[in-house]
């Protein structure tokens, strides 16, 4: 299989989603999603019953799907802003090694 990266993942998301869709109508989507990941938490830690075989990791995939995809048609580069994101909370909450230092030392073991 190959390798997924965030940049491909928006390429994608950027072509599916050209024509027709809003950041809007995309949003409501991911709400939808966030509230059924709520769902399958409360079903696995016993809050709610389990009525239903619905798995975390479908619900996530979906989070991430319309995130993604809002920040596609937007023209976000979401590699770009998660590492200048992450820089900054290092920095306000005196945490080391943030995201792009991780990467670098990452890059040298392989």
């Amino acid at each position: 299989m190959k390798q997924l990266t965030i940049h491909k993942l928006q390429c994608y998301l950027a072509l599916k989603y050209k024509e027709g869709s809003n950041s809007s109508a995309l949003f409501m989507k991911l709400v939808e999603e966030v509230g059924e990941v709520a769902e399958v938490l409360n079903q696995l830690e016993g809050r709610k019953e389990n009525t239903a075989n619905t798995l975390l990791e479908k619900e996530l995939v979906d989070v991430i799907h319309y995130a993604v995809a809002i920040a596609s048609i937007n023209h976000i580069d979401l590699t770009k802003a998660i590492i200048k994101k992450d820089k900054q909370a290092a920095i306000k909450y005196n945490q080391s090694p943030n995201l792009e230092e991780f990467l670098v030392i990452q890059s040298k073991k392989d």
